[in-house]
């Protein structure tokens, strides 16, 4: 079964596609088969996957717009060991033009249903904005992984999304959730952040991811090389924390299945 994450936030500098590609990586590297969707014109993921977004002929443009199938469109990272649908500035257009599609929300969702038995999963890194975009990603999702700072302004920020995914979720994908909230450019040495995670773990309880990714310079350098972290420097504490968050991902994944046996099986004896 597939499980497909929008990796999202409606601020922007969170350390979204940091985790996206970081996680895509991690779970590549547990022999998880992994498909990474940019759905950010800048195409931040698909360079920090070592694919050259300049070059693209074919992208995740086509999908959305033109219908084109994943298995045609996408490429293989051989740095990070999973598939990328890429991104590049021709993504930009895609939105205006989606206007003009019928069902046009549900464009990736149409185009993940082809391939996604192909997947373990799928993760989608959708734009730091509310648009059509990352609408698509919203509704394409079983669940949404938010990574935020423990910072006051990102407690905003955090309010506007879960009110954006109630609304997805109560119009248009009945079954998006949010699947977990990670602390990203943790420094427990600051007291404010701190005091932002006990307030998230007051409210959030187990949705709050017990890894949190620390400031890290290998973290932050990787990128420029193309590289997830834990193949630019495995050993760097930015890389074994992304390693220890695909590892809670998927013992999380793990209960849920059992606990959906579990309740099949009672439902059975009624």
């Amino acid at each position: 079964m597939t499980t497909i994450l929008a990796i999202a936030n409606q601020k922007g500098g969170v350390g979204k596609t940091t985790t996206c590609v970081n996680l895509a990586a991690s779970l590549a590297a547990t022999r998880k088969k992994v498909l990474l969707i940019d759905l950010d014109p800048q195409g931040n993921a698909t360079m920090g996957s070592g694919i050259a977004k300049n070059e693209l002929e074919i992208s995740v443009y086509d999908v959305l717009v033109t219908g084109m199938d994943i298995d045609a469109a996408s490429v293989r990272s051989d740095a990070g060991g999973y598939d990328v649908l890429p991104a590049n500035g021709d993504l930009t257009a895609a939105e205006v033009e989606l206007m003009q599609i019928a069902q046009r929300e549900r464009r990736l969702a149409y185009a993940l249903g082809r391939v996604a038995g192909k997947y373990d999963y799928v993760l989608i890194d959708c734009p730091p904005s509310l648009n059509m975009l990352t609408l698509n990603g919203l509704v394409a999702a079983d669940g949404v992984l938010i990574p935020m700072q423990c910072e006051y302004y990102a407690l905003e920020g955090l309010s506007a999304l879960l009110e954006t995914v109630q609304g997805v979720a109560k119009t248009v994908n009945p079954r998006l959730t949010v699947e977990g909230l990670v602390r990203t450019m943790y420094d427990p040495r600051n007291s404010l952040t701190n005091e932002v995670a006990a307030q998230l773990r007051e409210h959030f309880g187990d949705k709050l991811y017990r890894t949190a990714i620390p400031r890290n310079v290998r973290l932050a350098e990787a990128p420029s090389y193309g590289l997830p972290a834990m193949v630019h420097d495995r050993h760097s504490t930015g890389a074994k924390a992304y390693l220890a968050l695909a590892g809670e991902l998927l013992r999380r994944g793990d209960q849920n299945d059992t606990s959906n046996v579990g309740s099949t099986q009672g439902n059975g004896g009624i």
